[in-house]
């Protein structure tokens, strides 16, 4: 009996190392390349670092700089206005998606060509938008000719940049949000439609009132996503936009950032926008989140 115990204690212990190996990596990549640099960032924010020498310790000074810095407040602005396309975005791809989800010939296929923006490069995308809009030869306004509307220049106009870049974030994003919608779409049940054609619900009161809640889920994910991931925005800027736009009217956040950061060397200040840019994106998902849990429901 004793041996039997001991050489299940010494598998326990083996098999215990072999856990905690599996564990480690990514523990240590964690504590390597996300938790370290977070922290030295918050430090560096407090410093004047120009990233090659020592940092000096400069207290509140980049975050008193940054609320009196009239280009981040801009770019701060542009950043929060782009996001306008995020629930033009929803719309379009629960259109699409209701569309999609009907047994109709070529569905595969237009599935197939909504998805395609999504895996391309950005960067490639960038440049074939960065074409589409030029004021001179683009493709948009080629269009617009053959009506008799003499485009803007979209990329140049303070007035057009936003709308275009915009646009095609919705292009670029459609594709993605379409398919978690079909995807939730298909996983409603099938008798609440048919318990409510029985009650005499019209088809808009069965879209408001169950197909709307049940895909609730799905649209609160989007929403969250589509807020971090459009706080981050920088390489459509970088390539459609090299300067920011026309009078700083088109300038991200995270372009900003990275244009004190690598450009100027003010790591410090960098640092200090980036922790505030931070704070702000958790401040937003936690209300998303708090006004999501009020929203829950459950179909027994």
């Amino acid at each position: 009996m004793t041996t039997t115990i001991t050489r299940r204690s010494r598998l326990h212990r083996k098999e215990h190392r072999a856990a905690l190996a599996f564990v480690a990596i990514p523990v240590i990549g964690f504590l390597l390349f996300t938790l370290f640099p977070l922290l030295f960032s918050v430090y560096a924010s407090f410093t004047n670092w120009n990233g090659i020498s020592a940092p000096v310790f400069k207290g509140l000074d980049n975050y008193i700089k940054m609320f009196g810095d009239r280009y981040f407040l801009q770019s701060l602005w542009n950043t929060l206005y782009m996001m306008i396309g995020i629930p033009i975005g929803l719309v379009i791809s629960l259109g699409l998606a209701l569309a999609m989800n009907r047994k109709m010939r070529g569905t595969t296929f237009f599935r197939t060509v909504y998805y395609l923006p999504v895996i391309s490069s950005i960067a490639a995308v960038a440049i074939l938008w960065q074409w589409a809009f030029n004021g001179d030869f683009g493709l948009i306004n080629q269009g617009l000719a053959l009506v008799g509307i003499d485009g803007p220049n979209w990329l140049q106009d303070t007035a057009t940049v936003k709308p275009a870049l915009i646009i095609m974030a919705i292009w670029k994003g459609l594709g993605y949000s379409m398919l978690l919608y079909l995807a939730a779409l298909q996983s409603v049940p099938r008798y609440l439609y048919e318990a409510a054609a029985l009650d005499g619900a019209t088809a808009w009161q069965q879209f408001r009132h169950i197909t709307i809640p049940m895909v609730r889920p799905v649209t609160f994910f989007l929403i969250v996503t589509s807020i971090i991931g459009g706080s981050q925005i920088f390489v459509e800027i970088n390539i459609m936009t090299p300067t920011g736009g026309p009078e700083f009217q088109s300038a991200s956040i995270v372009w900003y950032i990275w244009q004190k950061a690598f450009d100027n060397l003010q790591m410090g200040y960098a640092s200090a926008m980036s922790v505030v840019l931070g704070l702000l994106v958790f401040v937003i998902t936690f209300i998303q989140f708090r006004l999501n849990r009020r929203n829950q429901f459950s179909i027994d």
